[in-house]
């Protein structure tokens, strides 16, 4: 046999191995694009269910809202009453200061928010880029407070209170949760995945810490400032047993939480009213959280990631 003939061989050999291999190349990939749709296709499903059990107490709520009082309760149980009472919404606000309850939670909400923030980023700006003599022990014992429930200091906050005379005032809903242990551990632990070059190149144009902190530092950390906002305006938002010790004049200071408990009475509770307040009380929550959504995702994914 020829060298001709054998180099041809080999070649068609060859091509019929590359093509072999080509066809069961595009068979592999096809089975795994379809695993991968399958995998996609269940993780879609088990998402929706999720979001099925979790919305459905809000939809029954809602639905609750619009059924006579006498059938809240009714059984068996129905998903819609026998008449669809929009009025329900309108008479939340007859039977009560309820424009009052939320003008207040939306100040407490607001304020409460706008001064944790500046202790939170402060304080971990401090303990994550500055350096100082005993830092970490000072930080470690700001950690410790997360341990003790805040039941256990309602009564040392209400003699404060006392003592400084804010007892049934603004100052007193607001001040004694301004400096939270969480907001400084987030912001510490999101601040220190900042690389330090950039404020290095700053101080060595002039910049001074406090220069430092507002213009390159916060800038960089709107998603982590956006994360804490929620979850501080949040907890404001639904914080009920504190307002319900420091305020006496529930109809001038009363926030929604309490004004959703002057719903139930000697007389019976309006359990229709009671649905239609708590569904109203959700609105601006739910506004604050969808505007904040992209932020949201963004600072959860990276905060606490860092930590040189």
């Amino acid at each position: 046999m020829s060298i001709e003939s054998v180099t041809d061989t080999r070649t068609l050999v060859t091509g019929e191995d590359d093509v072999a291999r080509g066809e069961g190349g595009r068979r592999a990939a096809a089975v795994r694009t379809r695993g991968e749709r399958v995998r996609l296709v269940i993780a879609h499903i088990s998402i929706y269910l999720a979001a099925l059990i979790f919305v459905s107490p809000l939809v029954y709520a809602f639905f609750s809202a619009l059924k006579p009082n006498e059938e809240i309760f009714s059984m068996p149980p129905t998903l819609i009453g026998s008449q669809l009472k929009w009025g329900n919404f309108a008479a939340v606000f007859e039977y009560g200061p309820f424009w009052t309850y939320i003008g207040n939670s939306l100040f407490v909400g607001v304020a409460g928010t706008l001064v944790v923030l500046v202790v939170s980023t402060t304080a971990g700006y401090a303990f994550g880029r500055l350096r100082w003599k005993g830092r970490d022990a000072v930080f470690v014992l700001f950690l410790a407070t997360l341990m003790v429930p805040a039941e256990v200091l309602v009564i040392p906050m209400f003699q404060v209170m006392q003592w400084f005379g804010w007892v049934n005032s603004y100052q007193a809903l607001i001040l004694p949760f301004a400096f939270t242990a969480f907001g400084t551990f987030l912001m510490r632990q999101f601040f220190r995945g900042i690389p330090f070059e950039l404020e290095e190149a700053a101080r060595v144009d002039g910049a001074g810490p406090l220069r430092s902190f507002l213009q390159i530092i916060l800038p960089l950390s709107k998603s982590a400032v956006a994360v804490l906002s929620v979850f501080t305006f949040l907890s404001f938002w639904n914080s009920y047993l504190w307002p319900l010790i420091v305020t006496v004049d529930y109809s001038e200071l009363g926030t929604l939480p309490v004004g959703l408990a002057s719903f139930s009475g000697i007389t019976g509770t309006r359990w229709d009213l009671q649905m239609a307040a708590a569904i109203i009380s959700m609105i601006p929550t739910t506004l604050l959280v969808v505007a904040l959504q992209k932020h949201l995702v963004k600072g959860i994914a990276m905060a606490g990631l860092g930590g040189r």
